[in-house]
């Protein structure tokens, strides 16, 4: 469906550099990457917005490179929404038709199948000046639909939205996703939307992909040490391998395998570290003496920093383990991880 080859976008002070990428027809594609990474350039590229130094995209088979806008069978939605406010909810949905060439009894149809499907029935005479951000952004993609796009990006749908107009988009883009069988691209910095709606993901670092995969391969399987940290992953160490052992700082690690020749680097997930007061009898692998260096309180956990040796884990507690755990900074402890909780890279 979309192929992009050896992609180059050079600015001033930034670049997208050899971006190869190839997305199914009628897959919920994730672009995933910190703020500055090059995700809206990437999607723009593709949009036909902004000019590209060298590479190729293709939709459907057809270069597109050098195509205008209006002529690739694409629509976009902005995190502003970008709608117009001098039109009604209505005019700005339909904007878009007037530069394309449809069936003008299919288009109706459509188009009210749309605004039922998105709950905007009692709006369509309503100025967009007075909608709140969860019907600005319904709007929005009831107008970028109203074409009938092969292809619909979405940069950044859901950051600008409040907690409950995030998780009402979020469902709706995924309801939507299942009805039209569109292919849908996303920018986001945020795993958990692309644990949620994402099919396959790609995780862009300093105008690089850094990793392409499915979303579930990627957070249980990150390629980098980037990668790892971005999906979650709290404890990442470089690492020296011996046998079934890896070797950090001061500590030995016992593996579930054989690591591979060319792997450098451990990561843990804050989840698999277990903390104890005390060493529990018949537990022997992994298991090293340690102290509390510090107790944060993220909302729903506790992140707990502790030092074992000359490395520092850090683990995730339920306020009720941590209660009943009673650990104040400073306490001697013990944590234990388990072999098939390392992920070696």
């Amino acid at each position: 469906m979309i192929e992009i080859e050896t992609l180059r976008i050079r600015l001033s002070d930034f670049a997208l550099q050899d971006i190869d990428l190839s997305i199914q027809d009628g897959e919920f594609f994730t672009l995933l990457g910190p703020t500055g990474a090059g995700k809206t350039l990437m999607l723009e590229a593709i949009a036909g917005v902004v000019p590209i130094t060298s590479g190729c995209i293709r939709v459907n088979g057809r270069d597109i490179t050098d195509l205008s806008p209006e002529k690739r069978g694409i629509s976009i939605v902005y995190q502003d929404c970008a709608l117009f406010p001098h039109l009604s909810v209505l005019k700005n949905i339909t904007y878009g038709l007037r530069y394309h060439k449809t069936d003008r009894q299919s288009t109706k149809e459509w188009v009210e199948w749309l605004v039922e499907r998105l709950g905007l029935e009692r709006l369509t005479h309503r100025s967009t000046f007075y909608l709140s951000g969860g019907e600005k952004q319904r709007v929005a993609l009831a107008r970028a639909l109203a074409v009938n796009p092969s292809v619909l990006l979405l940069d950044e749908p859901l950051s600008a939205l409040d907690p409950n107009f995030r998780e009402d988009i979020r469902n709706i883009l995924k309801r939507l996703h299942q009805e039209v069988g569109i292919t849908f691209l996303m920018v986001t910095h945020d795993f958990a939307e692309t644990l949620f709606l994402g099919q396959r993901t790609a995780i862009l670092n300093r105008g690089k992909i850094e990793q392409i995969g499915p979303v579930s391969e990627v957070f249980q399987r990150p390629a980098t040490p980037f990668v790892a940290e971005f999906v979650g992953m709290k404890n990442v160490f470089p690492a020296a391998f011996k046998d079934t052992a890896a070797v950090v700082d001061d500590l030995e690690l016992r593996l579930s395998g054989l690591p591979a020749r060319d792997k450098h680097y451990v990561a843990i997930r804050a989840e698999d570290i277990v903390i104890t007061k005390e060493r529990l009898p018949g537990n022997g692998t992994n298991v090293f003496p340690g102290k509390v260096l510090e107790v944060i309180d993220r909302g729903f956990y506790y992140e707990v920093s502790v030092r074992a040796g000359k490395v520092v884990f850090r683990a995730m507690l339920t306020k009720s383990a941590l209660f009943e755990l009673k650990l104040p900074e400073g306490k001697d402890v013990h944590i234990e991880v388990r072999s098939s909780a390392i992920h070696v890279f």
